[in-house]
Formats: C-alpha cells, sequence, structure tokens
C-alpha cells in the first residue's frame, strides 16, 4: 500500500503545478537603484494559488512556501521544504508591495529568532 501512497503524492503534486497555472501580464520590469533586490513591476502579482503542503519528508525541515516571480511575465515557483541553516533559524517569505505607484519585491530570506 506504502507504493500507492507515492504516486498519489506524485500525481498531486503534478496537478497542483498544472492547476497553479501562470498569469500572464505584459510590460517591461526593472530593478530598482534605491531599494536591494527591489523589482519594479507593471502591476501587482496575481492571487496566490490554493497550495497542499505535502508531509515533511524528515524531521526538522521548514516548509518554504511558493511566489510570484517575474521574468517578463508572471512565473510560479512552488513551494519546497528545506534544512534551516541553524537550529535558530526562521524563514521570512518573500513580499511584493506597493509604493509610489509602484510594485516591489523583497526576496524571502532566513532569519535568527
Amino acid at each position: 500500500m506504502s507504493g500507492h501512497k507515492g504516486w498519489g503524492m506524485i500525481l498531486a503534486a503534478g496537478w497542483l503545478s498544472v492547476l497553479s497555472g501562470c498569469a500572464v501580464a505584459p510590460g517591461p520590469a526593472y530593478v530598482e537603484g534605491s531599494i536591494p533586490e527591489a523589482v519594479v513591476v507593471p502591476g501587482p502579482p496575481p492571487p496566490l494559488p490554493m497550495a497542499v503542503v505535502p508531509p515533511a519528508p524528515a524531521v526538522g525541515m521548514v516548509w518554504l512556501p511558493g511566489a510570484w516571480a517575474w521574468r517578463g511575465r508572471w512565473i510560479w515557483g512552488p513551494g519546497r521544504w528545506a534544512y534551516p541553516p541553524h537550529p535558530y533559524a526562521r524563514w521570512a517569505p518573500g513580499r511584493w508591495w506597493h509604493r509610489d505607484g509602484r510594485w516591489f519585491w523583497g526576496r524571502g530570506h532566513w532569519i535568527r529568532r
């Protein structure tokens, strides 16, 4: 029976990637000089797709949620499991924010608890 469970998880992950899709928004993007890692895009990212977090593959792993990225169009990067770099690390997810009529991205990163 455990063999069937593995295939079910693979199929579920495949369907999630198919169903999440990618919304396309035309227009240029550029890196904002005053804010490190900030990218200015022509509009807000699409809503976050529904995601089912699979069980952790090993004890001590942390779920890093998926995020939208701008590569000339919106691309969904799915979430994944990862080990923290040290025992006191916490994941701060990336985020988009709007300021002065422009959209900016701040990358996800590990922070000390």
